[in-house]
This record gives structure tokens, C-alpha cells and sequence, in this order.
């Protein structure tokens, strides 16, 4: 089902919209996020805000993700780190109890 929007404005008293008069009225490119359609279209900005919060919210998850694999690696560093530094303490104190 296809639903048709009415050309008003709720900025405007609910007349008709300006289009190109109007500063709310952008051009948005990119990709759907819905569709994964390429898009190059004119439209009112508070009816693209829907769109554009699900486009923001797949982006935070995915800089989540990215940011969880930084910490994990991080972690795993830092594990090797430690065990460099006890091995090479180890080995200090055997030297010092060999040199006794």
C-alpha cells in the first residue's frame, strides 16, 4: 500500500510548501539506509529525520563495534606486556641468585 502525502507544511500553518523558498527544504544523497537504494532527492529536512536517526543509529552500533574490537586487542597487549615484564623479572632475580 502506497500512502500519499499531502504537499504541507507544519511549519507553515499547514499551506502549502515553499520548496526552495523554504531553508528546511534540502537536497539529501547518499544510500537508504533501509533500502540500500542510492538516493539523490529534494525533500523537507524534519521529513528526512527519521531516515537520518536510523542512519545514526547504524553508525553508533558499528563504532561500538569497533571500539570494542580496539579494547579487546588492547587487553590482549597489555596481557603480553605483563608477561614480558614478570619474565624478564623472573629472570632477574635467577641472575642475582646465581651471582650469590
Amino acid at each position: 500500500m502506497k500512502l500519499e502525502i499531502k504537499d504541507n507544511c507544519p511549519l507553515n500553518n499547514f499551506k502549502p510548501c515553499k520548496k526552495f523558498d523554504c531553508n528546511w527544504f534540502i537536497q539529501v544523497r547518499g544510500t537508504n539506509p533501509q533500502t540500500g537504494k542510492e538516493q539523490d532527492e529534494y525533500g523537507c529536512a524534519i521529513s528526512y529525520l527519521p531516515l537520518l536517526m536510523i542512519e545514526n543509529s547504524q553508525q553508533t552500533r558499528q563504532t561500538g563495534s569497533a571500539i570494542e574490537s580496539f579494547r579487546n586487542e588492547m587487553v590482549q597487549a597489555n596481557l603480553n606486556s605483563m608477561k614480558v615484564l614478570l619474565g624478564n623479572k623472573v629472570m632477574q632475580k635467577v641472575e642475582k641468585k646465581d651471582n650469590i
